[in-house]
């Protein structure tokens, strides 16, 4: 009999490490992919397939990180009520895997002086799965930006990815820079807004991936260039997009659709500006 628990146990370890691999997998197949149409086609298949991995493991840390970034990813192809559903779940897998990680299972309702305490207590080691919850809080605060209920958490938002820079703003290439821009140029200024800091952030992303990355310059572009009315950052930064090779490791699909969108706002922008 003990013989058959330790066996037991033993698949079990060896399937959750397979199913795993398999997400993180599936994560990096998605991300290397410069076919946007083939990854829209092929999204909700995988994420019903993390989905079904999580109902046997509900507290597989890795694999809550990977359904909230590949719900988050399929945001990008949706609009409207869909667009929501897939943001707040993908916010729910990564309140979950802190929840689990850490122990903090109530951020958004814990009263804000509390709420610092907790995230000013992570360190090194907790980043990944705090910096996924705060690239899913952006996407759920994006997905949701009429409304004003809503908008009242890009305080908590920014804090979690403050604390993950400054633990370590290097992490996935210094996008945490990059989403803390995003939300810094979220509102204009007359409205809470900070887009001088924004810009910073931006600017020091964009440093940091040495320019590959080049969603950054798109968002850059569209949430500071058109907040602030300057068409000739505006238009050099979509025309180094366009003109970039999008290919490289980890990137190359954000790479295409930044590239696909840049086009769409440099057509745009003598009627924008």
């Amino acid at each position: 009999m003990l013989a058959l628990i330790v066996s037991l146990c033993g698949c079990a370890a060896l399937m959750s490490n397979v199913t795993n691999s398999l997400a993180a997998d599936l994560s990096a197949t998605i991300l290397n992919s410069d076919d946007p149409d083939t990854v829209r086609e092929g999204i909700p298949a995988y994420i019903l397939m993390v989905d079904s991995f999580l109902r046997s493991d509900p507290e597989n840390t890795s694999l809550l990180v990977a359904a909230s970034t590949l719900n988050g990813a399929f945001t990008v192809f949706t609009t409207g009520e869909q667009q929501k559903r897939l943001a707040q779940k993908s916010l729910d897998y990564a309140k979950q895997a802190v929840c689990t990680e850490s122990g903090f299972c109530n951020l958004a309702g814990d009263p804000f002086a509390e709420f610092r305490e907790q995230i000013d207590g992570i360190g090194a080691s907790d980043v990944p799965v705090f910096y996924q919850l705060g690239v899913a809080w952006t996407g759920w605060l994006q997905a949701h930006s009429d409304d004003w209920a809503a908008i009242g958490q890009l305080d908590r938002a920014k804090y979690v990815m403050s604390r993950v820079v400054e633990l370590d703003e290097t992490f996935s290439d210094g996008a945490g820079h990059l989403y803390l821009g995003g939300m810094e140029t979220l509102l204009p200024a007359s409205m809470g807004g900070r887009p001088e800091k924004g810009k910073g952030h931006f600017e020091r992303a964009i440093e940091i991936a040495d320019g590959r990355y080049l969603m950054t310059k798109v968002i850059y572009a569209e949430q500071y260039a058109r907040l602030v009315f300057d068409k000739s950052l505006h238009d050099r930064l979509l025309t180094e997009v366009i003109n970039a090779d999008p290919e490289f490791p980890g990137m190359t699909l954000t790479n295409v659709l930044a590239q696909q969108r840049a086009a769409v706002l440099l057509a745009d922008s003598d009627e924008y500006f």
